[in-house]
């Protein structure tokens, strides 16, 4: 991985500015157990900078969140995800189909391997879901391309299944999280 993102990294510094993606869409057991924390939060703070030196330079950007609401793991009152990618000044360094953050974005997050991974969520876009207020005004979950979740049990299957109806209640999703991360600790 760490040879893949150096070469994503080297490529990317010498002229091109994006690095195409394919992810196989995780079901919503794989979001739930891949992922080593599961937060509700809110951006707060977007930065990007130069890291590395020679053919190894490359942009890294660093997505603070207030977390709202500790869902799996410990992420602590706030915790800062770091990303390959991001502007700098006149350059722009973009991994295609990554999720893009601004302050102010709230947004339930499934995160493996921050700080090692270059996008650290499970299935990059897929462990994204935005918390956005639907038509009566409650907190609803939609998918990071702003698709409303309506099925859970349909993600990594049928993802036009999994968004067919009415977006669910962030805390509906919450609540299948914690169900989902209890019944696996407990076959563990």
């Amino acid at each position: 991985m760490k040879r893949y993102l150096l070469t994503c990294a080297g490529i990317l510094a010498i002229g091109c500015s994006a690095l195409a993606t394919t992810v196989i869409p995780p079901s919503f057991d794989e979001l739930v157990s891949r992922a080593e924390v599961i937060f509700q939060g809110t951006v707060t703070d977007v930065r990007s900078q130069w890291v590395g030196e020679g053919g190894q330079r490359h942009i890294n950007s660093y997505v603070t969140f207030k977390v709202e609401d500790a869902i799996k793991g410990k992420p602590g009152a706030q915790i800062t995800l770091q990303m390959l990618g991001g502007t700098v000044g006149s350059e722009t360094m973009e991994v295609t189909d990554a999720p893009k953050f601004k302050v102010g974005d709230r947004d339930i997050l499934f995160v493996e391997n921050n700080g090692t991974q270059f996008v650290p969520l499970v299935g990059i876009m897929h462990g994204r879901f935005r918390v956005k207020k639907d038509e009566a005004g409650r907190d609803a979950a939609f998918t990071n391309e702003g698709s409303p979740l309506s099925d859970v049990t349909q993600l990594g299957k049928n993802e036009v299944a999994a968004s067919a109806g009415h977006a669910m209640s962030a805390q509906t999703l919450k609540q299948a999280i914690h169900a989902k991360a209890l019944a696996q600790s407990a076959q563990h």
